[in-house]
């Protein structure tokens, strides 16, 4: 069954796209005089499955093929796609993206030689390939769990999306590179209702694995977790407001770091000169406590890659060393603007986009601090457990995130649930301000996508517990963003 799914241009295809043959349409996109050009073959198909109110409402299937093509002349870069792989349509993409360099000089054709990757996802049997009638039997166990669970629960809602995508890549540098990537997300949602008071809760995760997931999570596990956390909420007071301590619970607190700190340091931004991390390597931008890393090697992670779109090999970027910024996320534009090498950071949605510097596993690694004693130490604060939605503005890192989940801490307590709790602050400005953080390290369980200038690609956050000195409370929810 495995077979249905195998890309044109696989190893194991039947109509491979060969070395000769992306030799060929390189030499064609730098006929023109390019500098540099690469090749993006993409063959993807995606599932899913929704089931709400007990029963199955939708349950789709979509198959997306093509190939771009780059071609690079200096600062400029010429971009043109296909939707089909014949050799004429490729051919025209090819000379469509070579434009950019119209009235250059001739660049010879480069030989191309496989690069061996690493295996940071190998899925025993990828979820695509098993009967849609399993993945249904997931979503009704999530559904059942949460049902009778409490009679509170008056509604349930559960969502299965799975994805396989291959690529091969190849570029003027002679170099090839191919990869199959798996990818699993799993969500429940629950409504509770305790007279007029009506409160949701949620939980999920995956990342790049199969079925085996659920052995670990059972589809039981996240139900029990939403709904605990909706019935929870039933009896959550509205939040403070004001300045106080600010506490971020391990894991999924990482979404914070991500958005607010995390895109300023992707080195499109600071090549512009739009980030507040411009010009300031070397400098102190946060408390000597913080050390982040974005490292794409992660084990099944959601955010793990193998290879990066532009065929190169991820490294394990140290960004922030001990308060100090060490250095930006690259693509090879960035790259060669800063004069530096590509560090598999150049990412994109699918073929019809070109690369940019995207984060992968995005980080705050753990400290010393025991997690009881960081809650003890705050006499009145907010323990932020789940994030919402949010807005920042990368040219400064202000930035405002709702909680789904928070509560109040009252002398050196978690106590009172709370609702409509907005964290408003600024990234690079909480970064100096954190003064604990603990050992208790851990990372999110494979929900998170982000978005950049219309293109959405899989990632992972993690992080410690973490105290921020001082942060600005409200009171009124956003929307996401």
């Amino acid at each position: 069954m495995r077979d249905r799914y195998i890309a044109p241009f696989s190893e194991r295809g039947t109509h491979p796209i060969d070395a000769h043959t992306a030799e060929r349409l390189l030499g064609i996109a730098l006929e023109k005089g390019g500098d540099y050009a690469d090749l993006f073959f993409e063959y993807s198909v995606s599932g899913s499955y929704v089931y709400d109110e007990q029963i199955l409402k939708s349950a789709q299937r979509a198959v997306s093929m093509g190939l771009g093509v780059r071609v690079m002349k200096g600062d400029a870069t010429g971009y043109a796609y296909c939707e089909e792989l014949s050799f004429d349509a490729m051919k025209r993409a090819a000379e469509t993206a070579a434009q950019i360099a119209a009235g250059g000089h001739s660049v010879d054709p480069v030989r191309i030689a496989m690069r061996d990757l690493p295996s940071r996802y190998a899925v025993p049997v990828e979820s695509l390939d098993v009967e849609g009638v399993a993945k249904k039997a997931i979503l009704e166990r999530a559904d059942r769990a949460a049902r009778a669970s409490d009679p509170r629960v008056v509604r349930v809602d559960a969502s299965f999306a799975e994805s396989v995508r291959e690529i091969l890549v190849a570029n003027s540098l002679g170099q090839m590179a191919r990869d199959r990537q798996p990818l699993l997300r799993f969500g429940v949602r629950v409504i509770a209702e305790d007279g007029p008071n009506r409160q949701s809760g949620s939980s999920g995760g995956g990342g790049r694995v199969g079925l085996e997931y659920f052995e670990r999570l059972s589809p039981e596990w996240h139900a029990e977790q939403a709904v605990q956390q909706a019935l929870v909420m039933l009896d959550a007071r509205e939040a403070p407001a004001g300045e106080m301590d600010v506490v971020l619970a391990p894991g999924d607190s990482g979404i914070l770091l991500h958005e607010a700190v995390g895109h300023g340091l992707e080195a499109d931004f600071n090549r512009k000169k739009t980030s507040n991390y411009s010009e300031r390597v070397g400098q102190k931008v946060a408390s000597e406590l913080c050390t982040v890393v974005d490292d794409a090697a992660l084990p099944g992670s959601r955010g793990s890659i193998n290879v990066d779109d532009e065929g190169q090999l991820p490294t394990r970027s140290v960004l922030i060393e001990d308060g100090v910024l060490r250095g930006y996320m690259q693509d090879r534009h960035s790259a060669q603007f800063f004069g530096t090498t590509p560090d598999g950071h150049g990412r994109r949605q699918s073929f019809r986009s070109h690369p940019m510097p995207r984060m992968t596993n995005t980080m705050l690694l753990a400290g010393e601090d025991a997690p009881e004693d960081i809650i003890r130490s705050v006499t009145r604060g907010v323990y932020a457990k789940k994030f919402g939605g949010g807005q920042v503005d990368i040219s400064n890192g202000d930035f405002v995130f709702s909680l789904t989940e928070g509560y109040l801490i009252e002398n050196g307590k978690i106590t009172a649930p709370l609702k409509g709790v907005n964290l408003i602050g600024n990234g690079p400005d909480a970064m100096r301000k954190v003064v604990m953080l603990g050992h208790d390290f851990e990372v999110s369980d494979g929900i998170w996508t982000c978005g950049k200038e219309g293109q959405s690609v899989p990632v992972g956050v993690g992080c410690p517990t973490i105290k921020i000195s001082s942060m600005t409370v409200g009171g009124t929810q956003v929307s996401a963003g």
